[in-house]
């Protein structure tokens, strides 16, 4: 009569699935490096490993990737778009909740410091929070008069094109909060992100209704896959 396999035996080390010793490969890897040098897919095949426990995930994580575009453009995709890429609910769930961990960390680096010196954390935070938004968003930092952020929060949703901006809105929160300065932030989906004619309009607007009330609007930055533009930079307000 054969004999059974025991854990330690090599017939029960044959029997296993080829890619848990995948798995235990590139988690090793993963933790002697950090991840340097890794590829965006092997970095998302460690995610998936949480949320697909047994199952080569090397596949779909290239598939993933490549319909996407970008590690970046995945983990910002809204859930339908990713359920319609194959993504169980399990994934999705993973998905977003590795963006809002790394979102809460960089508005970390941004909430309660000062504006100024902390710039490029603020412009790394907005970059991650909206460059990948499929429609515009229109959020606004609120400053204390020592320019430490005090509040960050998305004022309008629009389109694909367009996101209706209410100069007075703007104001009436600043004056809630107390705040002496802010700053506007939008996305443009399009990826450029070069002001329109709109947009400088609308910022003049901001600008001289949060004046009247004595309140700087510091900048106002428009993210894009592409970049930034820095009104304060081009000389625009």
């Amino acid at each position: 009569m054969p004999k059974a396999a025991t854990p330690e035996s090599p017939d029960a080390e044959a029997a296993k699935p080829h890619y848990l010793g995948h798995r235990e490969r590139l988690r090793e890897r993963f933790l002697e490096t950090g991840g340097d040098g890794m590829p965006d897919y092997e970095i998302l095949e460690l995610l998936l490993f949480s949320a697909i426990p047994r199952r080569d995930v090397k596949p779909l994580a290239k598939e993933l990737l490549q319909a996407f575009g970008s590690l970046g453009a995945l983990l910002s995709a809204e859930p339908q778009r990713l359920r319609r890429a194959g993504c169980s609910e399990a994934v999705v769930a993973m998905l977003k909740l590795v963006r809002v961990a790394g979102l809460r960390l960089l508005k970390g680096e941004v909430l309660h410091r000062h504006a100024i010196s902390s710039w490029q954390a603020l412009l790394d935070y907005c970059h991650a929070a909206m460059q990948h938004n499929p429609t515009e968003q229109f959020r606004i930092l609120f400053l204390d008069r020592k320019n430490v952020v005090i509040a960050d929060e998305e004022q309008q949703r629009g389109t694909v094109d367009h996101t209706p901006v209410y100069p007075r809105e703007v104001v009436r929160r600043a004056l809630e909060l107390q705040a002496s300065a802010v700053i506007l932030v939008h996305n443009h989906p399009s990826g450029d992100p070069t002001p329109s004619k709109a947009d400088i309009e609308m910022t003049k607007q901001v600008r001289d209704a949060a004046r009247a009330v004595g309140i700087t609007l510091h900048d106002h930055v428009i993210v894009g896959r592409q970049g930034h533009t820095s009104f304060r930079g081009r000389g625009l307000i």
